[in-house]
């Protein structure tokens, strides 16, 4: 048996066909390989692929346009020289008629680990090469509000938290670990691009013998390892950001901030303090305030912030608390603690945003550029917030504030999505099923009848990475992985490469998007520059075929300051890229917006859905949607990793045992848990890891509903739950952390719903409808040049 070099952003790893199966070893310079990547052994035969291009019987039969049937509709499999026509044409037909402004490109870059089958890109590319652009999306579902803040206060989000080695610094030198959100090894696990050494855990662990000290404000206690030994104190969720308000007022007013920094490295720190010290509103912010919002007790606070200030403190906030209403507050107001310390942009202490988010934040740049697909052109100037996805569908023309902007919703005719699952990553899945009825034809690549498969008319079968060769990179790993293909293709399954090839063709643009170039020669090309850096710098720099023999390839860190270090060592010649070149702890511009719900400066604003609000009455207990210890996001749910997560076929919900005793729940009960919004089903784990009114469930399970119109997930998916409004009008990101829910043991019988079955699927007959034979649509008209 021959093992070959391959990677998942789970982790780098070589693999090799076994019979039915696949067999992995993890890379050996790994010290924490992911258990993620038992999910891959069953996947490339696994049932719920999508084996032929799949068309849906409504869409079919009746044409283009909007359609209730889309989610429980069947379909008609076709070949592919039946199914590029068809496609090209719709297509066609949509550009001439609309323009490609009426053109969604979704995709959310998480499909491959590979640079040049990153289907993101190659989505894109082909709009943009072939019809002239699309509708972008802009940001992401995990991090959307500190990408918009951060670039206001002190620099873009990868600038700031993609440049040091954070985690050696905090294995050495780091004294004191205050974690909002705390830095949980299972987000760890991962990393766009792929990860090829896991090191969160090991540094947690090197720290804590040293004797470094970790707290963490958190729900749950699991957000950071029991390496860590944190003293954990379970905040009530929303309240992060008046918890450091709190622990400001007693900087401030025992005189214990760093003046000298503040004075030469921010701006707006008096506004900042007025606001704390209420002498701009009267209410001061001190720690009896913060405890009566958080539930943390003042002595603990005020205790905190004097060790804070004594000792080499390292302020974390983690991707989550900006997952909710006003998300943007802690990012900015993690910030403002940091900088109050002065230790912003000194070894092993200052912010650290999303460490331990994503396996490779806080680790050193790379000294060079990665391989990287050219996407093209977007001729369409329109854009969407990511998250804002349902309310573009459902409402055309409708405006929105973003940013300092009035963004105006476009009417979509066609969605064209690639390489994500948009019903794992929003929220309110009711309203997301609704939206998706609303265009006139939806397009998907999949290797899996997952839910969004299921809504689109058209599903053509894309590849696996096992399936294919590639080039796996990230940008703060310094291992290139030769992805080599494992396996072939299973049945009709065609790189989205190879499908978008022929669709340029047929629509008379394939050289735009091809280049000239096969699928290896790309790969060579992507190569390429990264080859010519490493020899510019006197590196090791094999060509692209010695590469590829050898199967990885080490890449040097760069070298020197980073954007915040260098700012902090001269000010005057290293600026920020703020308006005013340095922190901002009061920002004009954001004040000059006027937004309601985003001061100038960090607040703690009352949400609408928590514990302390009026809503509770009617649902007393806060959902936490956290990511999943056993898969990413919602990829591989049925693999074996993921499946051992779950109890009886279902995500675990956990509780606190005082609720579960009001509710006569036990370990091992089915519940239900439900609002406005919807309802799924779940297997209880009462545990005191969870604060009390707290119900922790895992985001992920392919959403499975009991019936055409009984949305229930019968699998356990949260985002039933979740609320899809922006966090404020600044950033416009994703809430789908947070809920407000009631749970109650279910007694009844559950349907008997297979969630990883594909649908009703027939082969075209001699009676099949006119457009599976190709006369029902007009056949594109190529270009009069390419």
């Amino acid at each position: 048996m021959t093992h070959r070099s391959h990677s998942s952003h789970w982790g780098a790893f070589a693999a090799a066909a076994a019979g039915d199966r696949i067999d992995i070893v993890p890379h050996p310079g790994d010290p924490c390989p992911s258990p993620i990547l038992e999910n891959l052994r069953d996947a490339p035969g696994h049932p719920a692929r999508v084996l032929r291009p799949a068309f849906r019987r409504g869409w079919l039969a009746d044409g283009p346009g909007p359609d209730r049937r889309r989610g429980t509709d069947g379909y008609v499999e076709l070949g592919w020289e039946a199914a590029i026509p068809l496609v090209a044409a719709e297509l066609d037909r949509i550009a001439r008629r609309h323009g490609p402004g009426a053109i969604f490109g979704g995709s959310y870059g998480w499909s491959s680990a590979g640079r040049f089958h990153h289907a993101q890109s190659q989505v894109h590319r082909f709009l943009n090469t072939t019809l002239g652009g699309h509708v972008a999306s802009h940001g992401t579902y995990s991090a959307g509000a500190a990408q918009a803040i951060m670039p206001h206060v002190i620099g873009g989000l990868d600038a700031v938290a993609r440049r040091d080695d954070v985690w050696g610094e905090l294995a050495t030198l780091t004294e004191l670990v205050v974690s909002f959100g705390g830095m949980p090894v299972r987000n760890a696990q991962v990393s766009a691009g792929g990860i090829s050494r896991h090191l969160a855990l090991p540094a947690m662990t090197a720290a804590r013998a040293r004797g470094a000290r970790f707290v963490m404000f958190s729900p749950l206690r699991d957000d950071l390892p029991d390496a860590a030994g944190c003293e954990w104190h379970a905040n009530a969720p929303l309240t992060d950001t008046a918890i450091m308000l709190g622990l400001a007022h007693v900087l401030i007013a025992e005189d214990l901030c760093d003046r000298p920094f503040l004075g030469r490295c921010c701006v707006g720190f008096d506004r900042l303090a007025d606001h704390v010290t209420g002498r701009s509103d009267g209410v001061a912010k001190t720690p009896e305030w913060a405890a009566a919002i958080s539930g943390i007790a003042a002595p603990t606070l005020r205790a905190l912030a004097r060790d804070m200030a004594a000792r080499r403190t390292l302020v974390t906030v983690s991707n989550s608390l900006q997952r909710a209403e006003f998300g943007e507050q802690p990012v900015w107001m993690g910030v403002a603690l940091a900088a109050l310390l002065g230790q912003i942009g000194l070894p092993g202490c200052g912010f650290a945003y999303s460490l331990g988010a994503i396996g490779n934040v806080g680790r050193p740049a790379l000294g060079v550029p990665l391989p990287t697909l050219e996407q093209g052109r977007n001729g369409v100037g329109d854009f969407i917030p990511v998250a804002r996805i349902a309310d573009m569908l459902l409402a055309p023309g409708a405006t929105l504030e973003f940013n300092g902007r009035v963004l105006a919703y476009p009417d979509i005719r066609l969605v064209y999505w690639a390489g994500g699952n948009p019903f794992h990553h929003h929220q309110d899945l009711a309203r997301l099923r609704a939206a998706f009825r609303r265009p006139e034809t939806v397009v998907v690549h999949e290797q899996f009848w997952t839910a969004t498969a299921r809504h689109a008319d058209i599903v053509l079968p894309a590849t696996m990475t096992l399936e294919r060769d590639d080039i796996g990179a990230s940008q703060n790993d310094t291992t290139l992985v030769a992805m080599k293909q494992i396996v072939p293709p299973r049945a009709a399954a065609r790189d989205d490469f190879a499908i978008f090839a022929d669709l340029a063709l047929a629509l008379g643009r394939g050289p735009a998007f091809t280049g000239g170039r096969s699928a290896r020669e790309w790969l060579a090309a992507l190569y390429e520059p990264t080859r010519a850096a490493l020899a510019a710098a006197g590196r090791n720099a094999p060509s692209f075929e010695e590469f590829w023999e050898e199967g990885e390839l080490e890449l040097p860190v760069a070298t020197g300051p980073g954007l915040v270090r260098g700012f902090v060592r001269s000010p005057a010649t290293a600026p920020l890229p703020t308006p005013s070149g340095r922190i901002e702890l009061f920002s004009d511009r954001i004040a000059g917006f006027g937004y309601a719900d985003c001061a100038g400066h960090p607040k703690w604003f009352e949400p609408v859905e928590w514990l302390g609000g009026a809503l509770a009455a009617t649902f007393p207990l806060q959902l936490v949607a956290n990511q999943p210890a056993g898969r990413l996001h919602s990829q591989l749910d049925f693999g074996a990793t993921s499946l051992a997560t779950k109890r009886g076929g279902r995500e675990v919900a956990r509780l606190h045992p005082d609720d579960a005793a009001a509710r006569g729940i036990a370990t091992g009960d089915t519940v239900r848990l439900y609002n406005r919004r919807g309802a799924c089903l779940a297997t209880a784990e009462v545990t005191r890891d969870v604060r009390p009114r707290v119900v922790q469930l895992a985001t992920g399970a392919w959403f499975t509903p009991a019936g055409p119109d009984d949305l229930t997930c019968l699998q356990g998916n949260p985002n039933v739950l979740t609320r899809d409004v922006g966090t404020s009008r600044l950033a416009q990101g994703c809430c789908g952390q947070l809920a407000l829910i009631e749970i109650e043991r279910f007694d009844g019988a559950a349907p008997a719903v297979d969630p990883y079955a594909p649908p009703p699927l027939a082969p075209p007959g001699p009676a099949a409808p006119a457009a599976a034979r190709g006369d029902a649509f007009a056949k594109p008209t190529p270009p009069a040049s390419d």
